[in-house]
């Protein structure tokens, strides 16, 4: 060719699409699944140097990671961390994951397969780059013994251990099975950052290839020897049961095998296929009896939420300075109501869950991002006692906190109990993904703000009013009743260190946080960066509304509250001066910062808003502090990313409920953002070292913010409601 075409990812998509370019993705057989049936608890184990590290003959290093991967790179940070420990060479890595069934069996040896709040590799980076320097030191203990030479004589690059004084060399695969029988050591030293080779460098995600080919299994792709297939309907509405259902219609219906009732709630049929499942279950009559919240509407609980904004009662979860004599004393009190929408993880892949069980063992196979959890589940489901269930964790496509929770595994395994010795693969619909969700609380906020004769902010109230998460899911973590998952972003530092890092990093002579608990009969979850989204726009959207009452420039008003933490500071003036503050060149900006999981983040939106009202966002800048950076190329995906799932729900998120009922029930209601209308992201990666900061959720939470104080700075006017779309821009 002589001539070279130079087109961006983003290009590629957008062209191909215009023109009806088609990639066709083939389906593959799950790791824990051969074309045979045989599962991965039957396959041929490979050699194990320790939990971690397993090293086959040819220098293919194996690494097992115990949490999950949805997309956000976590696989490959994991193997990262085990692989800079290990000194093996990055292009021969693989990775598998182990089973919780193994992990009880082995006294929890890798510990924690949980994987959410942006804790994959902050919640485990210790113990995983443990578990290689062991590796390594086994290793090269058995290249030692081999040549009866000191250890210190021997070392170690790229999974080569070489003899100093004679130039004697092995490699890792030569010499694994011999530092298998060695003992683990306990008095590990790990290398300091600035000896790091692989952490911090922007190597090629292990997960990619096989996305691109579509070789690539998820939990709906899982295919094994006789299966048959499921489809489910649980009551639409909140709190409902199944009273009665006529199944003569469906029972008779092409591959139909069984049509039963699940749990108390929901009908399923399994079928030969899927779609003669989801057709036959169609084709069943179902009475629903009516339970609480079968009645629920958004609109109703609107005077709820109002309601809590003044009650004389609520949870304080953090005060400090003289309050009420800052709003006795101010020249200027500022007063704004903010609200945020109850919100879907509408994940693509919807819940599913393959399962087989016997008397003797029940086996599940599906996405989750709570291994254990999801074993629980299943043994509890099953009646069979936990060490005779075991879960082979896919690929999620999609979790965001979702697949969390396991009522489809339980759901799996209820019905396999049915059909004895029958794999069963149950996948829902679209409708029931929307309808059964673990719904984002929707909240609403006053803020008030007190300021002085020269502008200066004296005093700042926060009045938090909606759902408890942990009130709604796991009542024993209240503390007296509070939920401190609702103020995340405003907690006080020093407290509790569970929760130091959703701590509050602008500095205020006098602060005052209150959660007025409201909860609705909807079931609760943690959405995507949870209570940060909504609190960094109550905070940093009313902290634009002060500095303009103020007469203040918003990025000076900002600094001026950060004298207690320069890396907050840093941020918020990275994407000013990347994005051109101040700038008269026809774009309208909008600034936020924000410190959530351990994360310090910011952002500038820049956007034009037409005479119409027509909104268009150019481009977020935007910067991220997580400490340590393990892969700058997955963080800057993940913030690209995040700002999808953000802007999504700002511009079009919103789950309304009506006669108990989710109005939304498909993307067509419930939309995400096209590609087309998505803004160019930078994304400034700039770790300061020192701690461990989330990467996957906290930019989540400046992405609203920054758009809405740009539209102001575009219109003059203030959008405090959202989603965007049902709010005219420009007055009439």
């Amino acid at each position: 060719m002589a001539d070279t075409i130079n087109l961006s990812r983003r290009g590629f998509i957008i062209g191909t699409g215009a023109t009806g370019l088609t990639i066709g993705i083939l389906a593959a057989c799950s790791p824990g699944a051969g074309e045979d049936g045989e599962t991965a608890a039957n396959a041929e184990p490979n050699p194990e140097v320790n939990a971690w590290v397993l090293i086959n003959n040819d220098d293919t290093v194996v690494i097992r990671i115990a949490r999950s991967e949805m997309g956000q790179g976590t696989l490959t940070g994991l193997a990262q961390l085990v692989a800079e420990e290990l000194e093996c060479d990055w292009d021969k890595v693989t990775t598998e994951y182990p089973t919780p069934g193994e992990n009880l069996a082995r006294d929890r040896v890798w510990r924690d397969f949980s994987t959410g709040g942006s804790r994959g590799i902050r919640g485990s980076h210790d113990y995983v780059r443990e578990g290689g320097a062991a590796a390594r030191m086994m290793l090269i203990q058995a290249a030692a013994n081999r040549w009866d030479v000191p250890v210190s004589e021997c070392a170690v690059e790229k999974g080569v251990i070489t003899h100093g004084p004679s130039g004697n060399s092995y490699t890792y695969g030569e010499l694994a099975a011999e530092a298998a029988e060695l003992d683990v050591p306990t008095d590990i030293t790990l290398k300091d950052p600035s000896e790091w080779k692989i952490i911090g460098q922007p190597v090629k995600r292990l997960d990619t290839a096989d996305k691109v080919t579509g070789k690539q299994v998820y939990g709906a792709d899982i295919k094994l020897d006789g299966m048959l297939n499921a489809a489910i309907k649980a009551s639409p509405k909140r709190g409902g049961t199944v009273a009665s259902f006529d199944a003569s219609a469906a029972e008779s219906m092409p591959g139909v095998k069984k049509v039963l009732q699940v749990g108390d709630n929901a009908v399923a049929v399994v079928a030969d296929k899927w779609w003669q499942a989801k057709k036959a279950l169609d084709a069943v009559q179902i009475e629903w009896q009516a339970g609480e919240g079968s009645d629920f509407s958004s609109a109703a609980f609107e005077a709820d939420l109002d309601a809590g904004l003044t009650a004389d009662e609520a949870f304080v979860g953090n005060q400090a300075g003289d309050v009420d004599g800052a709003f006795a004393g101010a020249a200027q009190v500022i007063e704004a109501t903010y609200n945020a929408p109850h919100q879907n993880h509408a994940c693509m892949e919807p819940m599913n869950a393959t399962a087989v069980w016997t008397e003797e063992k029940c086996e599940v196979w599906c996405g989750t991002q709570n291994g254990e959890a999801a074993l629980a589940a299943a043994a509890e489901a099953s009646g069979l006692p936990i060490e005779q269930c075991d879960v082979y964790k896919q690929l999620l496509g999609g979790g965001f906190g979702r697949r969390g929770a396991s009522d489809f595994v339980t759901q799996a395994v209820t019905i396999a109990k049915e059909m004895p010795g029958t794999p069963i693969k149950l996948l829902w619909t679209r409708e029931e993904d929307m309808e059964q969700g673990f719904f984002h609380p929707t909240t609403k906020a006053r803020c008030q703000g007190a300021l002085d004769a020269d502008g200066n902010l004296t005093g700042l109230k926060i009045r938090l009013s909606g759902q408890s998460i942990f009130a709604g899911l796991m009542p024993q973590a209240l503390q007296d009743g509070m939920d401190f998952l609702a103020f995340q972003g405003l907690l006080p530092s020093g407290v509790d260190p569970r929760v130091e890092d959703q701590t509050l990093k602008y500095t205020f002579p006098a602060f005052l946080a209150e959660h007025a608990m409201r909860n609705p009969p909807v079931r609760p979850g943690f959405w995507r960066g949870v209570n940060a989204n909504q609190n960094a726009i109550y905070l940093e959207c009313f902290m634009d509304e002060l500095a303009h009452a103020a007469g203040r420039d918003p990025l000076e008003f900002r600094l001026a509250h950060t004298q207690d933490s320069p890396e907050l500071a840093a941020v918020l003036q990275a994407v000013a001066d990347k994005s051109g503050w101040g700038n008269d060149d026809g774009l309208s900006r909008g600034l936020c910062a924000f410190y959530s999981f351990g994360a310090y983040t910011a952002a500038c939106a820049e956007v034009t808003v037409s005479d119409e009202g027509e909104l268009r966002i150019h481009r977020i800048v935007a910067a991220t502090d997580p400490g340590y950076a393990v892969n700058p190329q997955q963080i800057d995906a993940q913030v690209a990313g995040s700002f999808v799932y953000g802007l999504s729900a700002a511009l079009y998120g919103e789950i309304t409920f009506e006669n108990g009922e989710t109005v939304q029930k498909n993307f067509d209601t419930y939309p995400s953002m096209k590609l087309a209308a998505m803004p160019e992201v930078e994304t400034i990666v700039m770790p300061s070292g020192g701690f461990w900061g989330g990467v996957g959720e906290p930019t989540i939470a400046v992405a609203a913010p920054a758009v809405l104080n740009a539209i102001y700075a575009a219109t003059g006017k203030r959008i405090r409601q959202l989603p965007l779309k049902d709010q005219p821009l420009r007055d009439a």
